[in-house]
């Protein structure tokens, strides 16, 4: 009896441990596209206490203000940023890669799933001076399209400006048009 409590105890042990070892992030050694969430953390901590010229419209009514923020509400600012990126396991195969003269082309593959439809990247020397990403997703109750753009100074390799624009549209609803850019100061 002991031993038949003690073999079954020590086979739920390894059978918790296993599945423990399962919920583990499945992480890739190499990234088989751009780097966009590494590129935006560089990017968000130049940008800490910096002042932005920000313009907000939503359905047209346009807001203007002069705000400066932190890292974490830049990072808040360039979520569509972080959601674009496209280096999951489930995605490595998903996307044609093409480099034409200054620009790297992430295009997402006919039959394919995926709501990041195009990533592009301009290259000046050897680091990214804009980079712009279209995303859709759609099912029978609602649609969304999202697209952003981040531009570079040259001289400062710091933010120069960006836009971010989302259109939701929810089934017997009039859609969403929202749109924020700001230009760094």
């Amino acid at each position: 009896m002991k031993v038949r409590f003690s073999t079954l105890s020590i086979l739920l042990v390894l059978v918790f441990l296993s599945c423990d070892s399962a919920r583990k992030e499945v992480k890739m050694e190499k990234l088989p596209y751009f780097d966009l969430k590494g590129f935006m953390d560089l990017e968000v901590a130049k940008l800490d206490g910096v002042s932005v010229s920000k313009v907000s419209r939503i359905n047209g009514n346009e807001k203007s203000a002069e705000v400066t923020l932190s890292s974490q509400e830049w990072k808040e600012e360039f979520q569509a940023f972080y959601e674009a990126d496209i280096n999951k396991p489930s995605l490595a195969l998903s996307y044609s890669t093409n480099a034409y003269y200054e620009y790297l082309i992430h295009e997402l593959l006919p039959g394919e799933k995926g709501k990041v439809k195009e990533i592009k990247i301009k290259y000046n020397k050897d680091y990214p001076s804009s980079i712009t990403f279209r995303m859709k997703d759609e099912n029978m109750f609602f649609s969304t399209a999202t697209s952003g753009e981040f531009y570079l100074n040259q001289l400062t390799q710091k933010l120069d400006h960006y836009t971010i624009e989302t259109t939701q549209k929810v089934v017997f609803m009039e859609p969403t048009n929202i749109k924020i850019s700001g230009v760094v100061r």
